[in-house]
């Protein structure tokens, strides 16, 4: 499964780079008006760092505005997905970039249906939120699991993009599903190598060392 980083903070998406846990970045209008830049220049600043997709959001909700912005958006670095909501006319603006040869997210999934007319649409990649169905007692993992059937059933090409992920736990389950990709927050990416038997191995491991003098240099 691949990581992408949910955020615009340089600093957070250069350490997880460094370290190989970065496949792509996914941004949205939030988080670079939480980053304080302007989004044109934050967004080439990380492409030019990511080698992997980067997913910059278009703010219209018409289908030719959003058009308008998407082929501005895409023309900041051949590694850009415009990212469009699924909505009747962010599926239209979809279609049009997709057979333009540009990389499409398309955001705010919420249902099976949804991911399927997105797949149809030609999408690259799949956005549905598990976080905020699990907000409102539903199961978002169940959606992951259903898409992926539905995907597979019929060969679509569309990555299953899992978003809105609250916990390293979600990332787990992603994996075991068949997500192809999950994105999260740093904080939640760096979650994934806390574990409490670890920590209580390592304290003894060094209190061992200690009473034993062990020094490697």
């Amino acid at each position: 499964m691949k990581f992408f980083v949910d955020t615009a903070e340089i600093d957070q998406i250069k350490e997880l780079n460094d370290l190989g846990m970065v496949d792509g970045v996914t941004t949205n209008p939030s988080l670079i008006a939480k980053s304080g830049r302007d989004i044109l220049e934050v967004t080439k600043e990380i492409c030019d760092i990511v080698a992997g997709p980067v997913s910059a959001e278009v703010v219209a909700t018409e289908a030719d505005a959003m058009l308008v912005e998407g082929r501005k958006l895409a023309k900041i670095a051949d590694n850009i997905a415009v990212k469009v909501p699924l909505t009747w006319a962010g599926l239209k603006t979809c279609k049009t970039l997709s057979d333009e040869g540009t990389m499409v997210n398309v955001t705010l999934c919420f249902s099976a249906n949804q991911a399927l007319l997105a797949a149809k649409a030609g999408a690259t990649f799949i956005s549905p939120f598990i976080g905020r169905l699990d907000d409102l007692n539903m199961d978002g993992l169940e959606l992951i699991e259903d898409i992926r059937t539905i995907y597979d059933n019929y060969g679509y090409e569309t990555q299953i993009l899992a978003a809105s992920i609250r916990s390293a736990n979600h990332m787990s389950e992603c994996a075991k599903i068949g997500a192809d990709v999950a994105t999260a927050p740093a904080s939640v990416i760096k979650a994934m190598a806390n574990h409490v038997l670890t920590d209580k191995g390592l304290a003894a491991f060094l209190a061992d060392a200690d009473k034993a003098g062990i020094k490697i240099v």
